[in-house]
């Protein structure tokens, strides 16, 4: 990395690592994306982004590629002991669900064809404040910008002892990706719009919730959401009998799903104190894990990529100094996830979202924001 652009160095290859890197690279940086696994792919199941993270992909020309194999259901719908709630069309909010594997790779191609160098099996254990990093090989890099988006075990985070909290909830869920079997569900419940996304929940006799997300034509995301103490609810591969006799119209779908190794993920959050520490900058899980109520982490890992990127090479272009443009970023951007962090946590701790029509007031605001409006701070001032 000798020639004369500037350099970045980022540690890890998710959503929000290979969004930053391609917005710095397509702002002409030299970026090296570094990947602690051997293989460069997504974990997980579906996903839900909102119109925060598809601004940033339209800007980074990914919107052909992520349409190709995504979907915008007619409606999101609440049910409770199978009785609905609930049917929010969602007029005026931009959305879409997919696949973590077809994102992921949407991403990957986005970076790789603006010149990115995404290296597998590079793990960053520490970065300095002044921009250098060491790898697990020993060897060691430096940056005019370091982004630690290594996830919520983040090592750069970690070496830079950067004080945090995380606050962890009762619930849990296990993800799948399954076959739609739209025919056989429509067989069982001929009335239902199997193509809205459906939030199934039961609080009585037990705890057992079920988010049915169809992802494009032929896959459906499946999450089974129970408390982590109920170790039948929580159990993966998932207890088909005690899944089924709560919801007997998802029958065909959670019969693929219990063939499933699949994994239970305990909702937690982390709040950071800062994100940023000279010229290294935290973003993703690394930064502020959330629970998926809102859906957001992803969508927020994205939005701050972009608007890091953007801040990043204006500060550097305008000869600022790079730390203070990096605080000041964290200042003007940083309300916007923390409101999701928050709602997020309080639907989690609540279970608020079993009473339906939930995509109102603050529930919205992050999912409406635009990080690529120049003008996005005022228009929310106002």
């Amino acid at each position: 990395m000798t020639d004369s652009r500037h350099v970045a160095e980022i540690a890890g290859g998710g959503f929000a690592g290979l969004t930053a890197a391609t917005a710095l690279a397509q702002m002409g940086w030299r970026v090296r994306v570094h990947e602690q696994a051997d293989e460069l792919r997504a974990e997980g199941a579906g996903i839900v982004l909102w119109n925060n993270s598809l601004q940033v992909l339209d800007k980074i020309g990914a919107k052909p590629d992520l349409e190709s194999r995504s979907m915008t259901p007619p409606a999101y719908e609440t049910r409770m002991n199978n009785v609905i709630q609930s049917q929010e069309t969602l007029d005026g909010i931009r959305w879409r669900t997919m696949t973590r594997p077809h994102l992921h790779q949407t991403l990957l191609t986005a970076a790789r064809e603006s010149g990115v160098e995404v290296i597998a099996g590079s793990a960053v254990t520490k970065a300095t404040p002044d921009g250098t990093i060491t790898l697990a090989s020993g060897e060691t890099a430096t940056a005019d910008l370091v982004i630690g988006a290594d996830g919520v075990t983040s090592a750069v985070r970690d070496s830079l002892s950067i004080p945090f909290t995380r606050q962890r909830s009762g619930d849990g869920i296990s993800r799948f990706l399954v076959p739609r079997r739209k025919a056989e569900l429509l067989a069982l419940e001929p009335e239902t719009e199997w193509d809205n996304v459906i939030d199934f929940w039961n609080l009585d006799p037990r705890v057992l919730r079920v988010l049915y997300t169809p992802a494009n034509d032929e896959e459906l995301y499946l999450a089974l959401m129970s408390p982590s103490a109920d170790a039948d609810g929580s159990r993966v591969p998932i207890d088909l009998a005690l899944w089924t006799s709560i919801f007997p119209q998802l029958a065909p779908v959670l019969e693929d799903a219990a063939k499933i190794q699949g994994r239970y993920y305990g909702y937690q959050t982390t709040r950071l104190e800062r994100w940023t520490e000279g010229k290294v900058a935290l973003i993703g899980d690394s930064a502020h894990a959330m629970c998926p109520a809102l859906a957001q982490g992803a969508g927020t890992s994205m939005q701050n990529a972009w608007t890091l990127a953007v801040a990043a090479t204006e500060a550097l272009a305008a000869g600022v100094d790079l730390p203070a443009a990096l605080t000041e970023w964290e200042r003007l951007e940083r309300p916007y996830t923390d409101i999701a962090q928050d709602r997020s946590q309080w639907y989690a701790d609540t279970r608020e979202m079993a009473k339906g029509n939930q995509f109102t007031g603050e529930s919205v605001v992050t999912a409406l924001y635009n990080p690529t409006d120049p003008h996005r701070h005022e228009v929310h001032a106002a």
